[in-house]
């Protein structure tokens, strides 16, 4: 198995401005996730940012980096603009790590890369978990996913889904008979489809849900799903997530 690996990383965030440089143990966040990209099978690892002082600062503990445009509206876009830069030929795999996942094991890049060689007829492949405590299925920075019969997704959403009307009317529990999952922002691509997505215009829903994937399905893209082999950590959203982060490192 061959692949890449390309963490796009941005200074401007709404809820925690700088998160790529926020301290975790006396290195800044990024380090973390460039350290876990390191223990994965990858044959190549590249930083990719619109952000002189990211540069820096990557630079300075041996990561590649990539300068990029500014306002690219997602992630995947600015790993578009590495592809092309870099020249990928079309069956390369490329992996996107989020900038903001310091703790995920190296495990699941493998499978992600993994599951897209095996499903060639995906677009894009990505992981999901059950979803064990009440509170996630309401919690919107929880996206939840819905597959259809073969592990492709149906539909992901920051709201309920799937939502069972006679069950949720009465109750927040989870109910045993109808399992939820939430998705795990981990992305395998193909150079290809990554040359193409840059090509296609933000959705509706895309842009209502702040959720990127959903451009892939509103164009009739597919996306395979997998569960995750080992549990996933949480990335950092909210200066909570950091704070709890944190402290897995004392």
């Amino acid at each position: 198995m061959n692949f890449k690996i390309i963490i796009p990383a941005r200074y401007n965030s709404s809820r925690l401005p700088g998160k790529p440089l926020l301290d975790i143990a006396g290195k800044p966040m990024i380090q973390h996730v460039f350290e876990r990209a390191k223990e994965s099978e990858a044959s190549e690892i590249i930083i990719a940012t619109d952000d002189q002082r990211i540069e820096q600062v990557a630079l300075a503990f041996g990561a590649d980096v990539c300068m990029t445009q500014a306002g690219h509206p997602s992630g995947t876009d600015r790993l578009a603009e590495v592809a092309s830069q870099r020249n990928f030929i079309d069956d390369d795999i490329i992996i996107n790590v989020q900038g903001d996942e310091p703790c995920l094991p190296a495990q699941l890049i493998d499978q992600v890369a993994s599951d897209l060689e095996r499903h060639q007829d995906a677009d894009i492949a990505t992981l999901c978990s059950l979803i064990k405590h009440e509170k996630q299925v309401f919690d919107p920075n929880v996206v939840k996913v819905v597959m259809d019969a073969d592990g492709y997704a149906l539909y992901f959403s920051r709201a309920p889904i799937p939502w069972m009307r006679d069950h949720f009317n009465q109750q927040s529990t989870l109910p045993p008979e109808l399992p939820h999952y939430r998705h795990i922002g981990l992305y395998g691509y193909r150079a290809s489809f990554l040359k193409h997505y840059a090509e296609l215009s933000p959705c509706l829903l895309e842009r209502e849900e702040s959720l990127e994937q959903l451009r892939a399905l509103h164009y009739g893209k597919k996306i395979h799903m997998s569960k995750a082999t080992i549990e996933p950590s949480h990335g950092v959203d909210t200066a909570e997530d950091l704070d709890g982060i944190r402290q897995l490192f004392v």
